[in-house]
């Protein structure tokens, strides 16, 4: 049975967000001795007043996860900034990858992957479009989040199919040595429109993937590899996703977070657990309401910190930290 916040002690704090500016779609990593937050913010989801879509991004640090302060504010004209997912490189910088949406007359035209990096936390480069593999570059081209191994970034790229396109997305599996260059390792073979995905490494060397998908039966596609990670092995998973991440606690437990649908109409932001076969158990809601999810992962001392953004408590959504006791996920 799901964990209620009656049942567990946990802690809830809003970290960004006055309910006027619309705050979303977040990402949360630990750098350089700080807690770091992105998440888009613009007028609504999409389109401001006057009908653009120009979303900014907004990067938030933190010492102690309680007080934050804003260290980058960054938009580009023309282009919607959207979903900035923060990882930490070989070489010592943050990477944010972004993507960027083109609207002609509310009409979306163009996706073009944006990358900025920073040597410090405080100060951060212009957004620049990445560059793509011209095998699998599509000009509506979307990449996730990376995750580095052994001195390498992976990703998922998914192509955006113009709307009246049956035929679905494309879904690439892909690299970065240097956070801007992206080479196609090889196309990932799901159907039912696959979008953003989550990559992660599992104690035994494997990888894993968790693929949101938006067509047919709607469920989230769980799949596993060995190097050189081109022969995949999918399980479809028993619920659909909304902005997922997972990541693997030193028990090989898998912590999983992701908008749940199960109340049409009342989407929610849950915490799962589950192991490498791709089985996951709702064991948390979290106060969440209206457009929400997106949550960002990572685990602090004992405790599980799961950024998230949710309406529930204003016009427009805010950006919300959640420190969940890591002894509610791990086996008794």
């Amino acid at each position: 049975m799901p964990i209620s916040a009656q049942q567990i002690s946990f802690n809830v704090q809003r970290i960004w967000g006055d309910g006027v500016s619309h705050c979303a779609f977040s990402s949360l990593v630990y750098y350089n001795g700080r807690y770091y937050c992105s998440f888009r913010e613009g007028e609504s989801h999409i389109f401001d007043k006057n009908g653009n879509a120009e979303g900014k991004v907004r990067i938030i640090a933190s010492n102690d996860g309680k007080t934050w302060e804003s260290v980058a504010f960054v938009g580009k004209e023309g282009i919607d900034l959207r979903d900035p997912k923060l990882s930490v490189m070989p070489d010592g910088k943050m990477l944010v990858t972004v993507g960027g949406s083109v609207y002609r007359n509310r009409q979306l035209e163009a996706c073009i992957p944006h990358v900025m990096f920073s040597e410090d936390g405080t100060t951060f480069s212009a957004p620049e479009p990445a560059i793509l593999d011209k095998q699998m570059t599509s000009k509506r081209d979307w990449i996730w989040r990376v995750t580095w191994h052994d001195g390498v970034g992976y990703a998922v790229s998914y192509n955006k199919a113009p709307e009246g396109d049956n035929n679905g997305n494309e879904l690439w599996f892909v690299k970065t040595t240097d956070g801007k260059r992206f080479e196609a390792i090889t196309k990932l073979q799901i159907d039912g429109y696959p979008n953003e995905a989550t990559v992660r490494f599992l104690p035994d060397g494997r990888m894993a993937i968790m693929v949101r998908r938006e067509a047919g039966d709607t469920r989230g596609w769980w799949g596993t590899s060995t190097a050189p990670f081109t022969d995949w092995k999918w399980t479809k998973m028993g619920l659909r996703l909304g902005g997922p991440d997972f990541i693997v606690l030193d028990d090989n437990r898998i912590v999983m977070g992701t908008r749940n649908y199960a109340v049409p109409g009342y989407a929610k932001t849950c915490i799962y657990i589950g192991n490498n076969n791709g089985i996951f158990e709702e064991v948390m809601v979290l106060p969440s309401g209206g457009d929400n999810s997106y949550p960002g992962i990572i685990t602090v001392a004992d405790e599980l910190w799961v950024s998230y953004y949710s309406g529930h408590e204003g016009a427009n959504p805010s950006i919300y930290l959640a420190k969940i006791p890591l002894s509610n996920f791990r086996k008794q």
